[in-house]
C-alpha cells in the first residue's frame, strides 16, 4: 500500500511562465525552471533561471516539511530555514537569521494543479516587503 504525501501535488518539473509572472525586487527572469524532488534530506529545492544578459544562474535548498527551522549555511545572511505544508495545495519555506524571519516563499498549487504560484516576499531593514509572484506550468513528459 503507497502513502500519499501531502506534498505530493508540487513535484516535478515546472516551466516560468514570464508573462504571467510580477517582480516587485529584482529583475525579472527571461525564462526560468523550478524542480521539487524527494531525498534523505526531505523534499529538494531547485530553481534555474536566465537573466536579460542571458548568463544562466541557478539555486538549490533541501528542507524536511515539518515546519520545524534547521540550520542553514547561508553565509551571513540567513542561518535557518523551515520548510512546511500547511494544506496539500501549499508549501512554504521561511528563511531566518539570528531568529529573525527575512524571507518567505508560498507556493500555491492553482488550476487544478497544473500550475504553481510562488509569492517570495523579504523583509528589509526598512520594514518594507516587496514580493515577486512567480507562476509556472507543470511540465508534461511524453
Amino acid at each position: 500500500m503507497t502513502v500519499e504525501k501531502i506534498y505530493a501535488g508540487f513535484l516535478g518539473e515546472w516551466q516560468l511562465d514570464v508573462a504571467e509572472s510580477h517582480y516587485g525586487q529584482g529583475e525579472a527572469p527571461v525564462s526560468g525552471g523550478y524542480a521539487i524532488s524527494e531525498s534523505q534530506e526531505g523534499l529538494v529545492f531547485v530553481i534555474s533561471w536566465q537573466d536579460s544578459d542571458g548568463k544562466d544562474h541557478s539555486f538549490s535548498f533541501s528542507g524536511i516539511p515539518d515546519g520545524e527551522a534547521r540550520p542553514f549555511a547561508g553565509d551571513d545572511l540567513i542561518d535557518s530555514m523551515s520548510v512546511s505544508v500547511p494544506h496539500p495545495n501549499e508549501l512554504t519555506s521561511k528563511a531566518f537569521f539570528k531568529g529573525r524571519e527575512l524571507m518567505t516563499a508560498r507556493r500555491v498549487l492553482v488550476e487544478d494543479g497544473a500550475v504553481m504560484e510562488i509569492t517570495q516576499s523579504v523583509v528589509l531593514p526598512d520594514g518594507s516587503q516587496p514580493a515577486n509572484v512567480a507562476r509556472y506550468r507543470r511540465k508534461l513528459h511524453s
